[in-house]
């Protein structure tokens, strides 16, 4: 097996943050976003989806992360398919019988698509055709209206749903004044920053205000595997989604081994 260099061998001990102790912790789930394995694969195959040749796999992908401890697997279709494509996902919703997160913008034809596919779980999340990947929360005071009947129209279809919010107070009261059953709390800042400790206070005043609401509390975006041992000072995290760093780990590592030692970082959070 190839390795790393020994500075991010190191980062893989996962160090049990101090600070982490003063918050009841319980154990956290995984989610894996495999959209960049699809990314890959169209960067080859974009105009042939249907080869024998098309690889990799969104497939083998999803089924590789169960077999290394994935507890649920995220997928995002985009309006512009840069990456996963619709039938993508009713395969991969087929083929692993792990909850499938489907991460939508809100637009008719996303909705649509959720109607069908019917999955465990269904995360908002802004959308522009500009960005390389979603940058920053949807904001759900400026799209109250539109957010609150998508939630309910996605609720009466018998799926769970997600805010993907950042981690300022009123998007939560927000949030909860819709209804939703979840939020994903937006570490894209923490992930940026130089110095983290004004993000993690954030995230972890939205986190504690989350539970106080009664929302199931998820976080991600940049969660990596140098990060990963700051995060956990957050409290009542109940979901941690991640696929940019693991999919990165999985190009020397494989998929399984990649998942397998994120979620051994994980266990930290254990009470």
């Amino acid at each position: 097996m190839v390795g790393f260099e020994k500075p991010v061998l190191e980062t893989l001990n996962f160090p049990k943050p101090a600070s982490a102790l003063t918050f009841p912790r319980m154990s956290l789930l995984l989610g894996v976003n495999i959209d960049h394995v699809a990314t890959l694969r169209q960067a080859r195959y974009a105009l042939l989806p249907d080869s024998p040749n098309a690889e990799p796999s969104v497939v083998e992908a999803a089924l590789e992360a169960k077999a290394g401890g994935a507890d649920s697997i995220t997928v995002h279709v985009r309006g512009d398919r840069r990456h996963m494509q619709d039938a993508d996902v009713f395969r991969v919703k087929e083929a692993c019988d792990l909850p499938l997160n489907l991460e939508l913008g809100i637009t008719e034809e996303m909705m649509d698509l959720a109607f069908r596919l019917k999955p465990a779980f269904a995360c908002l999340v802004p959308e522009t055709r500009e960005e390389v990947t979603t940058e920053g929360g949807l904001d759900v005071i400026a799209l109250f209206g539109t957010a609150r009947e998508a939630v309910k129209r996605l609720q009466d279809a018998g799926i769970k749903v997600s805010l993907f919010i950042d981690p300022v107070p009123e998007h939560v009261e927000a949030a909860a004044r819709m209804g939703a059953d979840m939020i994903e709390l937006h570490t894209g800042a923490f992930a940026n920053a130089d110095e983290s400790s004004e993000e993690i206070s954030r995230l972890i005043a939205a986190a504690k205000l989350g539970h106080e609401r009664g929302f199931q509390v998820n976080a991600g975006h940049g969660i990596n595997y140098r990060n990963l041992s700051q995060l956990l000072q957050v409290p009542y995290l109940s979901e941690l989604n991640i696929g940019h760093s693991i999919v990165s780990r999985a190009m020397t590592v494989g998929m399984r081994q990649a998942v397998s030692e994120m979620a051994e970082g994980m266990k930290a959070y254990t009470q």
